[in-house]
């Protein structure tokens, strides 16, 4: 594809005449068939939260999260309470509509509304929720809520780049890799290489209509098991 030129025969972007600056993220509550992504409160989340992470068998998840683990119910607490102060990272409950129970926190952070970028991080799924399809959608909810609901250009993914879980996850959802940013981050006493991932908003139909074709009832057997992975729906 040939470049666009300015006056000065430099190649140049596409123009965006009819851009203006988006909306910040909310506090707002997002529902789908499996689960609800509603904005993160200490009163109502911090016990079930710290009850379902108090499942896993030691403190594995923890190992590439800037906080954790927590040793006890008002240590959780007290970190909810206080991330819950700021809108930036704006911190999520996952719940899961058949328990009533949050399974799990997701954030939207480095909000930069005037580019309409966002980045999902902090994401904490419980053994209750990771490998669920409660816990596609809670990914897919909040995506169609920056895309479809707040007009934003770019949404990013960013972990360790020794994260394998967190970087496999991201290829799943339908992030491209962009690349690694070499010694980004210093978090509990050691250095971070950084894998960045991002979908715009070009790429958001079709990656927004693979996901909403996999969580559809028609996709899932009488025992809850998918018919088609979504890497197969997806092509």
């Amino acid at each position: 594809m040939s470049a666009r030129l300015n006056e000065y025969g430099q190649p140049v972007g596409d123009p965006v005449p009819d851009w203006t600056a988006r909306p910040a993220p909310a506090r707002v509550a997002v529902e789908g068939r499996f689960c609800r992504v509603e904005p993160l409160d200490a009163d109502r989340h911090a016990d079930d939260l710290y009850a379902a992470y108090s499942l896993a068998e030691d403190g594995a998840d923890w190992t590439y999260m800037s906080v954790g683990p927590f040793g006890t119910p008002a240590d959780y607490r007290a970190y909810v309470t206080r991330v819950t102060q700021v809108d930036d990272p704006l911190p999520y409950a996952v719940v899961d509509l058949r328990t009533g129970k949050a399974v799990g926190t997701l954030s939207l952070m480095r909000q930069d509304p005037s580019n309409g970028v966002v980045e999902v991080g902090s994401v904490a799924f419980s053994p209750l929720l990771k490998g669920t399809p409660v816990s596609t959608e809670a990914q897919f909810l909040l995506m169609s809520y920056v895309f479809d609901e707040l007009g934003y250009r770019r949404y990013e993914w960013k972990c360790d780049s020794l994260n394998a879980p967190s970087r496999k996850a991201a290829l799943r959802l339908g992030f491209t890799f962009e690349g690694i940013f070499r010694r980004a981050v210093v978090y509990k006493g050691r250095s971070r290489d950084t894998a960045w991932y991002s979908i715009t908003d070009s790429e958001w139909p079709h990656v927004g209509k693979a996901l909403r074709e996999w969580l559809s009832p028609d996709n899932f057997d009488t025992e809850g098991r998918q018919k088609r992975s979504l890497s197969a729906v997806r092509q």
